[in-house]
This record gives structure tokens, sequence and C-alpha cells, in this order.
């Protein structure tokens, strides 16, 4: 059986790949590196196979014979989208492309699409699959369009695929995503360095964590179980405030930093979010495991142990 990560150099993806090596051999990643790092796979050269390719550079044979695909090789945060709304073009570009060449080599596998909490911005708590999408930003519609663009083919060509709307995803190998990183990992950064938190607002605005691993889990889970042209959030269906993270990471850090409070200068920003955990639980099988303490705990343990460049 071969498998294809796109974006497996990333943050999930990585984490992604060493999961899947752990039940299959042919594990191949496809990655341009633009936000992805080969850090994230550098123990890992020697059991998988790099393709350094743009989705839209890459050639039809590439995609042959594969079972599974998951398909996280996008640009991942609103904020790179606002900074330049030409990515959005691109990003459905590839899209495109890339089902295309799978129609046009009569794919019989199945692709497994990361998408995003986002899209649920506007709308009332907790989030349901079946929600009315609105406008909001270009990130969303990014991935809304793509969305889309799956069930198209499933209608045409009989595209096997499942969505997976991620919410807050923190975990290990965020390193290389920066300013871009989960909140989580930026606030246990500052902390590290010795700086004070920053927080928008006053710090009551919640999201739903999930530790990385289980939604590796629901991305195993939504390949494996015989569905298609399905969505399933993917998160905890538990809010927690920015102020109670930096109260978790005080104390696992033993230390005592008091966050600094500053305007919101974000117009369209989210100031809560909440999964309805229900479809993933009755029709994946998905039920995180990770709790936040025990979440925040290993990032603690891995962030503390490793050289940051941030």
């Amino acid at each position: 059986m071969k498998i294809l990560v796109t974006g497996g150099a990333g943050f999930i993806g990585s984490n992604l790949v060493r999961r899947l090596l752990d039940f299959y051999e042919n594990v191949d990643v496809l990655d341009n590196f633009t936000t992805g790092n080969l850090g994230n796979l550098k123990d890992l050269k020697n059991r998988v196979k790099i393709i350094n390719y743009s989705l839209k550079n890459i050639k039809g044979e590439d995609l042959a014979g594969y079972e599974y695909i998951f398909h996280l090789g996008m640009p991942s945060s609103s904020p790179m989208y606002k900074a330049n709304p030409l990515l959005l073009s691109e990003t459905v570009s590839e899209a495109v492309y890339m089902v295309e060449q799978l129609r046009t080599r009569n794919f019989k596998g199945k692709l497994i699409l990361a998408s995003s909490s986002s899209l649920y911005n506007g709308n009332s708590l907790p989030f349901t699959e079946d929600m009315n999408i609105k406008v909001t930003d270009y990130y969303t519609e990014c991935r809304y369009y793509i969305e889309r663009l799956l069930e198209l083919y499933r209608q045409l060509y009989g595209l096997k695929y499942v969505i997976l709307r991620l919410f807050s995803v923190y975990g290990p190998r965020e390193e290389y995503k920066g300013r871009y990183a989960n909140m989580i990992t930026q606030f246990l950064w500052s902390i590290l360095r010795g700086e004070t938190p920053v927080i928008y607002g006053s710090g009551e605005q919640t999201r739903d964590f999930i530790y990385v691993d289980d939604v590796v889990e629901a991305f195993i889970l939504a390949a494996e179980k015989e569905l298609d042209g399905e969505i399933f959030n993917v998160g905890t269906g538990v809010q927690t405030s920015f102020k109670q993270v930096i109260e978790v990471l005080n104390h696992q850090l033993k230390s005592s930093l008091i966050p600094r409070y500053v305007d919101n200068p974000v117009k369209n920003y989210v100031q809560h979010t909440l999964a309805d955990t229900k479809k993933a639980a009755l029709k994946l099988g998905f039920k995180p495991k990770v709790e936040l303490k025990t979440g925040i705990s290993k990032i603690c343990e891995y962030y503390s142990n490793i050289k940051l460049n941030i």
C-alpha cells in the first residue's frame, strides 16, 4: 500500500507521517517547503520518499498508485492569506490541478482533506458540520471552495473523500511555524524566553484546543473507515480561555509571568470556538484522548529540550 501526505514536512503533516509509519511502509511526502521544514523529518530520511514539488508542478505519474492521499499541503493560517490574498487563488488552483490529475489517472483511493473550523466564524456555539458557512475572510473562502470542489468531483467522477475540519491544534514540531503557531505554543515560547505573553483583549476568548496526536488519529480513522463524502469536526468539545492556558503553563513551568493585555487590532477576530463532536464520535469512531493539561505537559517537555530560534 502506498500513501501520500502533501505538506508532510509541516507541523501536523510530519506528526501524521510518523504515526503512519507505525502501520505502513510506503509513506511518501510531497512538500515545497514554503512553511514545512526538513527538520521535522530529519530522523526519517531513510524511511520516507520526499518529493520536493509544489502541487502545481507535480507530474501526473507521481500521483499514481496511492491508496490514501492526505492533503495538508496548503497555507494554514488566516494572516497568511490576509497578507497575500493571491494565496487563495494559488491554493485553490493547486487543489484543482491535483484532483484533475487524480481523475485522469482513474484514482480509486481516498483523499482526506485538512480543512478548518474557521469556516464556522460568525455562527453560534457549538459548531456543527451542517451549519451555514458565512463569508468572513480569505482563508475560510479558500478552504470552503476546496471542500465544495471535492464534492463536485465526487458527483461527477466518483472521487472518494473525507473532510476533517480541524479546531485549534497544538503539539510538538511547531517550531518552524514561528508566529503562525498555535497560541498555546506561542505563549509557551514567550515564557521559556522569560518574556511576558501578550494577549489581545481580555483573555476571556476561548478555543477548542486539541493535541496533535488526537488529530493524527482522526486522519487515520478517516482513511480506514468505510466513509465517503463526509465532513467531520475534529475537536474536543471543551472550551479553554487564553487566561486559563497561561495559568496551566505557569503551573507546569513553575513560573509566574502575568500576561500583558493589548487592544485587539483584528477586525474579524474570533472570540470563541467549540466543536460539536457527536457526528465524529458516532460515524468516525473518534474520541480525543489527550486532556489539555496532559498535552501542555507534553509540549513543555518537548520545547524545553530543543534549541528554539524563534
